[in-house]
């Protein structure tokens, strides 16, 4: 299916076909009983059990084109489906069934002097396009989530993670049809010609609602600028570790070591350490040890390679460069002023972690910093929306308007007023 309908000579009637397909099938999604979406997502979720041999043999051939080129390793990495990854992408869905169904959900309600009765009540967005690069499972957070919100969706992959995407998908349609919802609503644009993601950034004739880009820094970049129609903004994750002079060190060890190297490639992976100058001559070295030890290159300030030999040194470039891989930047400030300093600089606004007891140190980070996401005593990993309690989550959006942090359910849909009165009239 794939290869024979990658030859269609006019992307613009193809794409705009599935953003009709799509608007029609977000009608009734709109309204669907909170049962029968449930009864989709569990379908899906069989169906992915089911398949796994499927989906991992599909995924075996993605793996295999990407052999012997120069795709980075934390690529690699998303690109990979085990058994495991496969058993959680079920487990995601399942757990998305589970949450509240926002669609309906009154989020304030008043009454005003004149009688009328006020409510805000949440609603689907509509119709939602994800671009996303090498992660197959986003095929499946993605569907999952929108369907729970009540919206169509219409997925673009990268061309390096095809034929997995498409064995996903292809479960979540079968899931759709076990509870009689649209086919259409879950759509993957099934052609890997740049063009079908420039008619999504137009938008379709009017049936895309609003954007998500889930990929690396040029995808962003071309989303945010060609993008006609709303975009929740993933930029790269910058994400600072700050060690605190108040920190236990055996906890501060454990969780840089986890924040750089639980998971490199991801977006909440630590890239640059920051340590407190009070906490150096105690922290540094231990701190650096136990990074060094799990295999992470480490990239120093000056300061810190007069304390530490035999580092290699930062440039600045370095403390603005999301490596993606077993690579961390440090550097030694002057207390927590220096690290909000230091972040408020070169963050890119995704996550940052505090390790400290000092409670007046920890109150200063959470109000000056204004990254989406800030942790306190734990470890940048978990800025996920499935460690959050969202199921799964379509990115971290580190813009300011609508959503912010994890995208899950909630932050997929918008909301209306209704308003109920007695025979008012305006004077």
């Amino acid at each position: 299916m794939l290869d024979t309908v990658a030859q269609s000579p006019d992307i613009d009637v193809l794409m705009n076909d599935f953003g009709r397909k799509a608007r029609a099938a977000s009608r009734p999604l709109a309204f669907a009983s909170t049962e029968s979406k449930n009864k989709a997502l569990n379908a899906m979720a069989d169906f992915i059990l089911a398949r796994k041999d499927h989906i991992l043999a599909e995924n075996a051939k993605d793996l295999r084109d990407v052999e012997g080129t120069d795709i980075l390793a934390s690529f690699v990495d998303r690109l990979t489906l085990n058994d495991k990854r496969v058993t959680e992408m079920a487990e995601g869905i399942r757990a998305i069934a589970a949450l509240p169904d926002p669609v309906g959900e009154v989020i304030a309600a008043w009454d005003r002097p004149n009688g009328l009765k006020i409510e805000r009540v949440r609603t689907p967005l509509g119709v939602i396009g994800v671009i996303f690069e090498s992660r197959p499972n986003v095929t499946a957070d993605a569907g999952a989530l929108c369907l729970k919100a009540g919206n169509a969706v219409i997925l673009r992959c990268g061309s390096d993670s095809r034929r997995s995407s498409q064995a996903i998908h292809d479960c979540l349609v079968e899931g759709l049809r076990a509870a009689g919802l649209p086919d259409h609503a879950i759509q993957l644009v099934p052609v890997s010609d740049r063009a079908a993601v420039g008619a999504m950034l137009r938008g379709l004739g009017g049936n895309i609602d609003v954007i998500v880009p889930r990929g690396g820094k040029s995808l962003v970049a071309r989303v945010q600028n060609e993008a006609r129609v709303p975009v929740f903004a993933h930029l790269e994750g910058l994400c600072h570790v700050y060690i605190d002079a108040s920190a236990d060190l055996e906890m501060a060890r454990s969780i840089i070591v986890n924040a750089k190297m639980r998971r490199t490639g991801v977006c909440g992976s630590a890239e640059t350490l920051l340590v407190d100058a009070k906490a150096a001559p105690t922290h540094l070295k231990p701190l650096l040890d136990a990074l060094s030890d799990a295999g992470c290159e480490i990239r120093g300030s000056a300061e810190v390679l007069r304390l530490v030999m035999g580092l290699k040194a930062a440039t600045e470039e370095d403390w603005s460069t999301e490596y993606l891989a077993a690579i961390i930047s440090v550097a030694i400030v002057d207390g927590i002023s220096g690290a909000i300093a230091h972040i408020g600089k070169y963050s890119s606004n995704h996550t940052e972690a505090v390790i400290a007891e000092d409670p007046a140190v920890v109150e200063r980070f959470f109000t000056e910093i204004d990254s989406a996401i800030l942790l306190h005593n734990a470890s940048t990993q978990f800025a996920d929306g499935g460690e959050f309690g969202m199921g799964a989550e379509i990115g971290i959006a580190t813009g300011k308007m609508h959503a912010r942090g994890p995208v899950g359910v909630e932050q997929l849909t918008s909301f209306k007023y209704r308003v109920r009165g007695t025979g008012q009239i305006r004077p």
